[in-house]
């Protein structure tokens, strides 16, 4: 339809005329739905799947035995990864609810979802920054010549070194001379040119303008990509969720027809199984996959709460974290294909140029890129492929804390794109922060500290709110109700002790191998890492916190108090009455106990199938199956 003036600055039009056709093909009018299964599927996994895949689980591989860190991590996706995908976007489908309301389910662990707010809120501002840097490669690689390729520039220093002669002396950053540390021409352009950064963290600088310019543009790309909600983002991800993938596809048969190429694949995949005895290689793979796919957040919550009520989570469940993984894999022979032919062309090792996490987003990979023939045309799409894969999880990332304050005020939900205007200009001023020629420091002590522990302990609140104090035979019935399939004993098993017991691991692990924040090997001075520390306890006290807030409110003596403020509300479950009338009557025929998971019979499953879930036919269904359980019950 044809508007008359813009959304921002009429919301009455945009609400009161939102699609009048769209609304009605929405079974949750109030709320809004996804446009289709395909637009949901693309954001979760444009979401799930993000630069940490590129960045981060090659570098991990390589460093914890190669192909055989791929045990450990697939295994933690089975035990860990895909268990809590399943459970958070079941209860979201579910309960129509974001990460805020949908703990009517248990509400004395809501504090759990303001931490989650606070922690999406405070990353997506300094995110912003992050998504903002390619946006700027991208502008000063439309030149023949890299402005990164050699050391002949105004910014370079007597100590930048092209890396061309060099053999065995070399580190991360450069090359080492007779004491001095020799940066490369990539390393000087990004932190002297691009960065202009300070000499530390007490030095803040001013604002670097070409870098609030690109987080400007970042922040207005993503705004009028969500404004409308997830009925536009689920248009925009057809292409920002699917392109990075032509990309990653181009930049890998160009990287494996390069010299040196499969010298750096074998590099990434000789296994090393002795590696395997290791702790901290188990555990770091159980940290990538949890913070890869992105639990405790309320994106999942979120994204899911948008789906119609019958959709099927269990096949979500189980695609997208396999396509996640699927994608880091296959990112790694991207990376290391490049790497094998910076080693073939400079004579470095491969373990001297191999680096982790920005530093090789944003200079190791495009030094190597230099290299190349035609080096401007593969350094756009490797940074255009970066940007892509990073604004998918922005979008999610502030369609959460968006989603969250309207279904807690729904009066507002008129002055959505208003209110979602406010919330960028908000998490704008985070980013001006870290545009400063300070501001990477301010960007690496908030991504230290912010949410590393935070999100791990939502999970674990989670967990205990859903599975042990609502119960996972009260969940799993409700999901059986919702996607009419079975819910096997294998999910039971995982939310119940297996899931929690690896996230209480990855939470012990996170803190006993705290190392104070540092960036390029120096140490933050204490009142920084205080600093740091303070911004992880905000949203950590938030859980308990909340939790005696509303012990002390609620009437009653301790154990009354307990009671209820632990109990369901008394409008927690489906949102719209029809499911909630069918839901009801389904609890009355089906208890907990009754679970398929502690023996219901096989045909008992297939009538229930062939009934389609009809609370009064199933009824029928299961009384109708008077023979003993059959020993074949469905597991997955």
């Amino acid at each position: 339809m044809v508007r008359t003036c813009p959304p921002v600055f009429c919301p009455q039009y945009d609400c009161a005329n939102e699609d009048n056709a769209e609304k009605q093909q929405d079974e949750n009018a109030e709320r809004g739905n996804w446009g289709g299964k395909w637009d949901y599927l693309l954001s979760l996994a444009g979401y799930a799947i993000g630069i940490g895949n590129v960045w981060r689980f090659p570098y991990l591989c390589y460093r914890n035995g190669g192909g055989a860190f791929l045990i450990p991590y697939f295994s933690m996706l089975l035990l860990c990864g895909i268990p809590l995908f399943f459970m958070e976007t079941c209860i979201g489908q579910f309960s129509s609810s974001s990460c805020l309301t949908v703990f009517k389910i248990s509400p004395i662990f809501k504090g759990a979802g303001f931490a989650s707010c606070l922690v999406t809120f405070v990353v997506s501002g300094y995110y912003n920054v992050i998504i903002s840097y390619p946006i700027y490669y991208m502008y000063l690689s439309l030149t023949p010549h890299l402005p990164w390729m050699d050391c002949n520039n105004t910014w370079n220093t007597p100590n930048c070194d092209n890396l061309r002669g060099f053999e065995s002396n070399t580190t991360a950053r450069g090359t080492v001379d007779n004491g001095t540390v020799k940066n490369t021409p990539t390393d000087e352009f990004f932190h002297n040119f691009m960065l202009q950064i300070t000499d530390s963290v007490e030095d803040q600088g001013t604002v670097v303008w070409q870098l609030a310019l690109c987080s400007c543009i970042a922040w207005v790309i993503v705004y009028f990509c969500i404004f409308r909600g997830v009925k536009l983002v689920g248009k925009v991800v057809y292409f920002t969720a699917t392109f990075p993938f032509v990309m990653l596809f181009v930049l890998f048969v160009r990287g494996v027809t390069l010299p040196g190429a499969v010298d750096g694949i074998l590099f990434y995949l000789t296994p090393n199984f002795s590696k395997l005895g290791e702790f901290k290689v188990w555990a770091d793979a159980a940290v990538q996959i949890f913070y890869s796919l992105g639990p405790g957040w309320g994106g999942l919550i979120m994204m899911s709460s948008f789906n119609r009520f019958r959709n099927d989570a269990k096949f979500d469940a189980i695609v997208v974290p396999v396509l996640n993984c699927f994608t880091s894999f296959f990112a790694g022979f991207v990376v290391f294909s490049v790497l094998g032919f910076m080693s073939h062309q400079t004579g470095v090792p491969i373990e001297k140029v191999a680096t982790g996490g920005p530093s090789l987003a944003f200079v190791t990979y495009p030094e190597a890129l230099a290299l190349l023939p035609a080096a401007p045309f593969w350094a756009v799409l490797f940074f255009f492929m970066l940007f892509l894969l990073g604004i998918d999880s922005e979008f999610v990332q502030i369609e959460t804390v968006v989603s969250a304050l309207l279904d807690e005020f729904p009066q507002y939900r008129k002055r959505k794109s208003i209110i979602t205007l406010g919330l960028c200009v908000c998490m704008g001023l985070i980013s001006l922060a870290c545009v400063t020629q300070g501001g990477m420091y301010v960007l690496q002590i908030l991504d230290w500290y912010c949410a590393s522990m935070s999100v791990i302990l939502v999970c674990i609140c989670e967990c205990l709110a859903f599975c042990w104090i609502y119960g996972s035979g009260k969940l799993c019935r409700d999901v059986e109700f919702m996607v009419q399939k079975p819910v096997g004993f294998w999910w039971r098993l995982c939310w119940n002790f297996v899931t929690p017991i690896v996230l209480v691991l990855i939470f012990v692990t996170t803190m006993v191998f705290n190392t104070p924040v540092s960036y390029r090997g120096v140490d933050f001075p204490p009142w920084a890492q205080g600093v740091g520390w303070l911004s992880a306890l905000v949203s950590l006290l938030l859980m308990p916190g909340y939790a005696i807030y509303l012990l002390a409110v609620t009437p009653g003596s301790l154990s009354e108090r307990l009671q209820k403020c632990c109990r369901p509300t008394d409008d927690w479950g489906p949102a719209l009455p029809e499911h909630r009338r069918e839901w009801d009557e389904y609890k009355s025929k089906h208890p907990p106990h009754l679970l398929l998971a502690e023996g219901a019979s096989l045909s008992t499953v297939l009538r229930r199938r062939k009934a389609n879930y009809n609370p009064s036919e199933a009824a029928a269904a299961t009384e109708a199956a008077a023979a003993p359980p059959a020993t074949v019950d469905s597991v997955l």
